[in-house]
């Protein structure tokens, strides 16, 4: 895709992200997870997740867990991964099936 591509797929993410749009939500937090066309910035990108996945958007919801279960752009907080994985798993997600396993056995595990 040529930057001007990347550009107006950015700018129409982000109008979508801002009316609402859960799919666009959780996409725009994935552009500031990895720095794509925007600054990286995990706090911005877990701010567009939580507004996906309050909507029940699975992808929200899974990289919603992801960020607490890495403590990125917010506290490391594996009751909140759990929880979020499971929502995700609820859905079908089979990512968040193995990362809440995962999760889990570090618990029982006693690691953090």
């Amino acid at each position: 895709m040529s930057t001007d591509a990347n550009e107006v797929a950015l700018r129409d993410t982000l109008a979508a992200a801002e009316q609402g749009d859960a799919a666009a939500q959780n996409s725009l937090g994935q552009r500031y997870a990895v720095g794509w066309g925007v600054p990286l910035d995990y706090e911005q990108a877990v701010a567009w997740f939580r507004k996906a996945a309050d909507q029940g958007d699975m992808g929200g919801q899974y990289n919603l867990g992801v960020s607490y279960a890495d403590g990125l752009g917010n506290p490391q907080d594996d009751a909140q991964a759990i929880d979020w994985f499971r929502k995700a798993a609820d859905q079908g997600s089979t990512g968040a099936e193995h990362n809440l396993r995962v999760v889990l056995a570090r618990n029982a595990a006693g690691e953090k």
